[in-house]
C-alpha cells in the first residue's frame, strides 16, 4: 500500500498514519524504542513513573528568547521562540565562590517529569553547593516554535528545525545567558543527561567544551548508529534478562508466538485471542497482540529497577499459572502481573498519540536512525531492521528521507577509543548491563578522563534517578559515589587552573 507524503501537511492526519503504522504488521521494524530516562515503554507509556514537577519556591521558571536556526542566515532563521528553563537557587554557593552549575539537558519529553524524576542534581546539590538548571528540549513541553504545536508539527518544513544539533546549540545559548545573568562566568558547568539526553550531554561536551567542564551521560547508546552495534543487541539483552530471571518463563514466551499464530489460524481465532487477553477492541491482526506483548517485555527489561524488578514480576506471573496452565493463559498472567492488578481491558486501548510519540517519530525518521532488529537468537520472532524499507516508510510520512549516517558524521562513533582519547575529556558514560540500550553504550574507559562506569545489575538511567536509602542496592550506591568523586576531581582541577590564571 502506498502512502502519499502530502498527508503530512495535516497534524491530525499525521497522527492517524502514525497509529496505523505503529499498530500494524510491517516488513521492517519501525518502532524504535523510546529513550526515556524516567520511564515509559515503546511508542506509548504502558506504565512507569507518573511524576509531577516540584512546586517549590526554590524552583523558578524562565523563558529564553531562543533563535530558531543557529546554523543559517536566511531571514526566517532569525525567528525566535520561547524556550523554557527552570532554576533551583536553594543550594548555590554563589558567583563570588565560583560555585558550580549542574545543568540537566532535557530529552524527548516535556521538562516537568524530569525535574522531579532526575534525582542526581538535587541529591548532590548540597555537596557541590550547586546552582541547578533544567532546560527543556525544543519542540517538547512549552518550548514550541512557530507559535503553536499544530503549526510546529505541521510538515517537514516546520519540523526541519527539530534536531539534536539545534538542541545543544539552544543549551549553549541558555547556559551562557544564565552565567552572564548571575555573574557566574567562572562557575564550572557539569551537564547531566539520561538516554537520548545522555547522548546530548556527551555531544555537548565534545562540541561546547568552553561551556561545559564535563558531562555525565547516563545510558547513552551513542554507538547504536551506522551498524557499529549489531542490530539485535537490544532484544538480545531483553532475552538475556528474562532467561536469567527464569528459564521456564523464557521458554514460555519463546513458544507463545507460534501458539498465537496457531490459535489465530483457527475459525474465529482472533475472537478467541481477544477474549483470552481481554482486549479493549476486537483484534484485527495478530500483530496488534504481538507488538503489545513485545512492548511489555522490552519495557520490563529496560526499566528493570529495584525494588520491584518488573522482569521478575512478569516471570512470576507467567510461572505462577494464575489463569491456567496453557501457554496463552500463562502469558496473560504475566501481563496481569506487570500491571499489578486487574484492568477493564488490555491491548489496543484507545489512545491519543502524545507530542512525545510524534516528536520521537520525527527524530528517528530524520537523524536518530537506531537500527534495532530481531534475529533468530532471541525469545522473539525474527523481525529484522531493513534500512531501505525504513527509509521508504519515513519518506511516506514526511516527504523526506532519514540520514542514517549523519550522527556518526557530525558527532563521531566509529573507532571511538582511537579518536576520543586524543582530544576528548571529562565525560562519564554510565550504564547498567541489564538495560537493552547498554548494547550500544560505551562500556570501556577511553582515556583517564573519558570513563565508563557500569553495573552488572543496573537498568536504564538508574544512576541518575532519586536515591532511595531503603531500597537502593550497594552496587548502585557505589556507582553513584564513583561518579560524584570523578566530577569532584574535574572541578578541583578546574579551580586549581583558575587560581593559577588569576
Amino acid at each position: 500500500m502506498k502512502y502519499s507524503s502530502t498527508f503530512s501537511s495535516s497534524p491530525c492526519l499525521l497522527f492517524i498514519f502514525l497509529m496505523i503504522f505503529f499498530n500494524s504488521a510491517t516488513a521492517t521494524r519501525f518502532n524504535i524504542p523510546r529513550l526515556s530516562p524516567i520511564g515509559g515503554t515503546i511508542l506509548q507509556e504502558l506504565s512507569g513513573i507518573v511524576l509531577q514537577s516540584h512546586h517549590s519556591e526554590h524552583y523558578k521558571t524562565f523563558y529564553y528568547k531562543q533563535t530558531l536556526d543557529h546554523f543559517n542566515y536566511r531571514p526566517e532563521s532569525y525567528s525566535t521562540f520561547r524556550q523554557r528553563y527552570v532554576i533551583n537557587f536553594k543550594y548555590w554557593g554563589g558567583a563570588n565562590a565560583s560555585a558550580p552549575i549542574l545543568a540537566y539537558l532535557g530529552a524527548e519529553a516535556p521538562l516537568d517529569g524530569d525535574i522531579a524524576g532526575i534525582g542526581f542534581l538535587t541529591d548532590n546539590a548540597v555537596r557541590f553547593n550547586a546552582l541547578l538548571v533544567y532546560i527543556e528540549h525544543r519542540y517538547y513541553g512549552k518550548s514550541i516554535p512557530f507559535g503553536s504545536r499544530e503549526e510546529a508539527l505541521k510538515n517537514a518544513s516546520t519540523l526541519g528545525y527539530f534536531n539534536s544539533a539545534q538542541a545543544i546549540a539552544d543549551y549553549a545559548e541558555i547556559l551562557i545567558h544564565v552565567k552572564k545573568q548571575y555573574h557566574a562566568e567562572d562557575s564550572p558547568v557539569i551537564v547531566v543527561g539520561g538516554s537520548y539526553g545522555g547522548m546530548l550531554a556527551s555531544f555537548f561536551r565534545l562540541k561546547y567544551p568552553h561551556v561545559a567542564l564535563g558531562a555525565l551521560a547516563s545510558s547513552a547508546p551513542i554507538l547504536y548508529f551506522d551498524d557499529i552495534t549489531p542490530h539485535d543487541g537490544y532484544f538480545s539483552i531483553v532475552t538475556k534478562d528474562f532467561r536469567e530471571a527464569s528459564e521456564t518463563c523464557y521458554q514460555t514466551i519463546r513458544d507463545s508466538w507460534s501458539e498465537i499464530d496457531k490459535v489465530a489460524s483457527q475459525l474465529d481465532g482472533l475472537s478467541t485471542l481477544s477474549k483470552k487477553f481481554k482486549t479493549c477492541n476486537p483484534l484485527e491482526t495478530t500483530s496488534e497482540l504481538k507488538n503489545y506483548l513485545e512492548n511489555i517485555y522490552a519495557s520490563a527489561a529496560q526499566y528493570n529497577r529495584p525494588p520491584r524488578y518488573p522482569v521478575t514480576v512478569v516471570c512470576g506471573g507467567i510461572d505462577g499459572e494464575a489463569f491456567g496452565s496453557d501457554i496463552l493463559s500463562k502469558i496473560f498472567a504475566g501481563v496481569f502481573a506487570y500491571y499489578g492488578g486487574n484492568r477493564s481491558c488490555y491491548v489496543n486501548a484507545p489512545t491519543n498519540l502524545s507530542e512525545t510519540t510524534v516528536g520521537w517519530s520525527w527524530q528517528t525518521c530524520s537523524e536518530m536512525v537506531i537500527p534495532i532488529g530481531i534475529e533468530n537468537n532471541t525469545m522473539f520472532q525474527a523481525d529484522p531492521f531493513v534500512l531501505s524499507e525504513f527509509i521508504n516508510k519515513c519518506r511516506a510520512f514526511y516527504g523526506v528521507s532519514p540520514r542514517p549516517h549523519w550522527v556518526t558524521t557530525y558527532y563521531g562513533g566509529h573507532d571511538i577509543k582511537l579518536i576520543l582519547q586524543r582530544f576528548g575529556s571529562n565525560i562519564i558514560f554510565s550504564n547498567g548491563l541489564r538495560d537493552p540500550y547498554s548494547s550500544g553504550g560505551v562500556l570501556e574507559n577511553i582515556s583517564d578522563s573519558i570513563v565508563a562506569v557500569h553495573t552488572v545489575n543496573g537498568s536504564h538511567c538508574l544512576d541518575i534517578l532519586p536515591a532511595n536509602k531503603s531500597s537502593d542496592p550497594d552496587w548502585l550506591v557505589k556507582q553513584r559515589k564513583i561518579e560524584v568523586e570523578i566530577i569532584e576531581g574535574w572541578i578541583a582541577k578546574y579551580y586549581s587552573d583558575l587560581k593559577a590564571l588569576n
